[in-house]
Formats: C-alpha cells, structure tokens, sequence
C-alpha cells in the first residue's frame, strides 16, 4: 500500500498547500481518501481523473469534501465522454449534505451510507471505521491490504475509539490541529501531544502527524508530538510518499 499526501491544511491551506487529503494505492487500484480544497488540482500530479477508482470522505466539513464539486464537473460534464458513476463512501449526511449546493452529484456519484463503526470492502482495500469525537458524523478508519494497516484520525478530540482503531496499524495518519486548545473550543480536535499520546498507546508503527492548523509552526508541532509518542514523527507535506 502507498499514501500520498494531496493536502494537510487544518480548515484552510497557505499559498502552494491545500487541505485534507490522500491517495492510497494498491495493486493498480487509487482510492480518494477526503477531497478538501486543492487536492484535486494535486491528486492529478500522480493519477489522471479516469483513473481514480473510488472516494471516500470522512465527514461533512468543507475542507474535506469541497473538491467533490470540481471532481464531479471534470467526471459528468465531458460530453459525450463522460465518465461513469463512481462509487462515493461516506458516513450519514454527508452526501445529503453536499447535494443542497449541487443536486446534480447524485448523477455522477453512486452514494454508499457507511455507519460508524461498520466497515466495507473497496477494491483490494478492507476498510474498518469507528466513531470520532467531533460535532458531525465522522469516520475515523483503519485500511487494510495485503497485511499492512493504515489508521486515519479524520478529525477527532481525544477518544479511546481511535486508539482501539489504530492498535498495532503500522501507520497512524493523525490529526494535530491546535498547538493548544482554544479557550472557546470543545475537545474536537487534537494537539500534538494528545496524538502522541494515542499513537503510543495504540503501538503504532510510524506517526504521520496531518489537519495542522496552517498558521502553526511545524517543527513545534512535531517536537510536541514526539515528546509524547516517544519516538520519530513526521509532518504530512503536499507531495509526501509512503510506502506501507
């Protein structure tokens, strides 16, 4: 299995970034893990748009779904070339949710409703989720091929969910929003030692910290987290490759 990093802009990205989200490859088959804004524009440095396989979106938040709308013109409007429906996974509401700004995607999506904690098949890709804590419907998942696990946070507060998730994944990809808590905020989304923290309780392999808040210092964000996981931490950056 190979990721790689399309965007990691936490809300909204700084010139030449873009927001959440990630290619997963696997024996020919490219699959589309959250489309957040700019990520289309770099998904097409790797894959051409025939060949995305499927999508998935990890909840309803703009910056993790917005491309959908390019990506569904790019698909549905090259006539008479235009491509076929695709399968489109997402948790309850989603889709609704983004069909009141364009009714047309359902013509161009096959809409697949995943409930939280459910899991389901896509390509060679076996795909296990669990509920985050965040104010809308949210999948954290743990993606499996071939013997190699990939544990994603999607955005999330602290929750033993996502540590039971990532148990032994040979890579956490997880959200480090905030440096610290924002007096107003809720417990919705992590700092960087929170993510350490539940990488190392969780065994994890490797660390990939993503979601950072755009303004925030990056090697700050990775001592943090590292003091807490007790080990190397990378940053996600727009064009970062792994292979699992």
């Amino acid at each position: 299995m190979e990721l790689t990093v399309l965007g990691s802009g936490g809300g909204w990205a700084l010139a030449n970034g873009a927001a959440c989200g990630y290619l997963l490859q696997h024996d020919g088959f490219n699959l589309w893990v959250d489309a957040g804004t700019g990520t289309l524009a770099n998904l097409q440095a790797h894959v051409a748009i025939p060949d995305v396989d499927a999508v998935v979106i990890s909840h309803r938040h703009f910056d993790h779904f917005l491309d959908l709308y390019p990506y569904f013109l790019a698909r549905y409007y090259p006539v008479p070339d235009r491509l076929p429906k695709q399968d489109l996974f997402a948790p309850p509401g989603m889709f609704e949710h983004a069909l009141q700004l364009e009714p047309e995607l359902a013509g161009a999506f096959d809409a697949h409703v995943v409930e939280l904690g459910s899991g389901f098949e896509v390509g060679p890709f076996s795909i296990r989720t669990a509920p985050m804590r965040h104010p809308v419907p949210t999948l954290g998942m743990r993606i499996e091929a071939d013997g190699t696990a990939l544990a994603y946070s999607a955005d999330t507060g602290p929750t033993e969910e996502l540590v039971r998730l990532a148990t032994g994944a040979d890579l956490m990809l997880c959200e480090a929003t905030w440096l610290a808590v924002p007096p107003a905020a809720g417990p919705f989304h992590l700092t960087p030692p929170d993510a350490g923290d539940l990488a190392a309780r969780a065994g994890v392999g490797r660390l990939v910290l993503t979601h950072i808040w755009p303004t925030n210092d990056r090697e700050e964000t990775r001592g943090m987290a590292e003091a807490a996981f007790g080990g190397p931490v990378d940053v996600a950056e727009v064009g970062m490759r792994v292979q699992l």
